[in-house]
C-alpha cells in the first residue's frame, strides 16, 4: 500500500481503542513538501503515523490534535513560510499548506474504508471544510454510503452534488477541493469541501520479456505501478524471470491489450512500454495502442534508425500522423545511462514527468516552485538565462 493507505490502516486499527485525530493536507500553495491528501493520524495514547509536511509543522499539528481530541471540534490551519525566528512554526520551502484536523470515532467507518482501499476498490471521502452553518463543517460523506445513510446537517441535494464531484475525481485519480452552493448548485461557492480519493494503482504494461523489462518492472513497482509483463514467447515469459512484476502474461501483446481494453482495464493512467526491438511484435501492439482513446502513455525502445523504420511501418498499417504524435520514441529521458537499471530509471523518470507535468530539465535551470501539481495544474517555470 501507499503511505497514505498505511495511515488509513493505522487509523482504522487504532480507532477501535478510542477516538483518533486525522490531520489532512487539503490545500497547497507554491512549493510545499506534501500534496493534498497527505495525512497524519494521532491516537489517544499519543501514537503517530504519517506526515503532513515532512517534519516542518508536525509538532504544531500534534498539539492541535490533542485539543481536537478533547473538544471534538475540527480545526483548520494554514502554515506558511517560517521567519528567521527558529521557534516560529512554518515551512522553510517557500510555500504554504492548509491542514484540516478532525476527530474520528469508530462509527465513522474507517475499518470498512481501509478494507475497501486495501482491496483496490475505488473509494472517496468528502469532508466539508466551509459552510454557512458551522455545525456542518467537518461532516464526512463516503462515496459508497447507502442512500438511506443519515444525512446529519447536510441536505440531500448538497450530498448528491458533492458525491457527483467525488465520483469524477475518483475516475481521474485526483484529490482536491471543490466548491458549490449550499443547495448543491455548481454556480455557488458558499460550500467548500475536500475530496480525498483512493484509486487502484496506475498500470504499466511492459511488452517484451527482456532484461530491460525486469529492471523496469522493479523500478515501476517501487513507484506504485501495477506491472504486467507480456510476451508471446513462453520460454522467456516466466514469473521466475520477472519476480517484481505483478503478473506475467504469455500472449500476443496486441491481442492482450485489446482484451484489456474491452474489459475496461485501460485508462488514462495506463502506460505501455514496448521493449521488444522486433517489428513483428512492436507494430501490431503499437497500432492497437495508438488507436485507443484512453491510454495515457505509449512508448517504445529503439535507435533513431529503428524509429524511422517503425514510423514507416505504422503509417503503412494505417496509423495517422495525429495518432503517431502520441508515441514516445525512443522512450525515456536523456540520462546517459546504458545498463538495464539505468535505462529503467530513464523510462520511469519520463513516466513521472508526464504524469506530474514536469519538464524533465535540471531543477537548477528552472525558475519557480520546485513542488508543483500534476498535468494541467503545474506552476509555470522559466529557463534561467545568463
Amino acid at each position: 500500500m501507499a503511505v497514505a493507505d498505511d495511515v488509513l490502516a493505522d487509523a482504522a486499527r487504532w480507532v477501535a481503542d478510542g477516538p483518533v485525530v486525522l490531520a489532512t493536507v487539503i490545500g497547497v500553495s507554491g512549493s510545499a513538501p506534501r500534496t493534498p491528501g497527505a495525512s497524519m493520524v494521532v491516537a489517544a495514547d499519543g501514537r503517530v503515523s504519517g506526515s503532513v509536511s515532512g517534519g516542518c509543522v508536525e509538532s504544531a499539528v500534534f498539539e492541535s490534535a490533542q485539543e481536537v481530541l478533547v473538544s471534538g471540534r475540527p480545526r483548520h490551519h494554514t502554515f506558511g513560510v517560517a521567519s528567521d525566528d527558529a521557534f516560529e512554526i512554518g515551512l522553510t520551502c517557500g510555500g504554504s499548506i492548509e491542514v484540516l484536523v478532525q476527530r474520528l470515532e469508530v462509527t465513522d467507518g474507517l475499518d470498512r474504508l481501509s478494507r475497501q482501499v486495501d482491496a483496490g476498490t475505488p473509494a472517496a471521502v468528502v469532508t466539508v471544510v466551509d459552510h454557512p452553518r458551522a455545525e456542518v463543517v467537518g461532516t464526512r460523506i463516503t462515496l459508497d454510503a447507502p442512500a438511506s445513510a443519515p444525512l446529519g446537517a447536510v441536505s440531500r441535494t448538497l450530498r448528491r452534488a458533492l458525491l457527483a464531484r467525488a465520483e469524477a475525481m475518483v475516475s481521474a485519480g485526483t484529490s482536491g477541493q471543490v466548491t458549490c452552493g449550499a443547495d448543491g448548485s455548481p454556480l455557488g461557492d458558499e460550500v467548500r469541501a475536500f475530496v480525498q480519493t483512493w484509486s487502484p494503482p496506475p498500470r504499466l504494461v511492459v511488452v517484451g520479456a527482456v532484461d530491460f523489462a525486469s529492471a523496469l518492472a522493479g523500478a515501476a513497482r517501487f513507484l506504485g505501478y501495477r506491472v504486467t509483463v507480456c510476451d508471446a514467447r513462453a520460454t522467456f515469459t516466466t514469473a521466475q524471470r520477472f519476480p517484481l512484476a505483478h503478473e506475467v502474461v504469455v500472449d500476443q501483446p496486441h491481442r492482450y491489450l485489446a482484451a484489456e481494453q474491452a474489459a475496461g482495464r485501460i485508462d488514462g493512467r495506463t502506460a505501455l512500454c514496448v521493449l521488444t526491438h522486433d517489428s513483428r511484435f512492436d507494430v501490431p501492439v503499437l497500432v492497437e495502442a495508438l488507436r485507443l482513446p484512453d491510454i495515457g502513455y505509449v512508448g517504445v525502445m529503439g535507435s533513431r534508425h529503428t524509429h524511422d523504420d517503425r514510423l514507416a511501418r505504422l503509417r503503412a498499417a494505417g496509423v495517422s500522423d495525429f495518432q503517431l504524435a502520441r508515441l514516445r520514441s525512443p522512450l525515456g529521458l536523456d540520462l546517459g545511462g546504458t545498463t538495464p537499471e539505468e535505462t529503467a530509471l530513464s523510462i520511469v523518470a519520463e513516466l513521472v514527468a508526464d504524469r506530474r507535468g514536469g519538464t524533465g530539465r535540471r531543477l537548477g535551470q528552472l525558475r519557480g516552485a520546485i513542488h508543483h501539481g500534476g498535468r494541467g495544474g503545474r506552476d509555470r517555470t522559466d529557463v534561467v538565462t545568463a
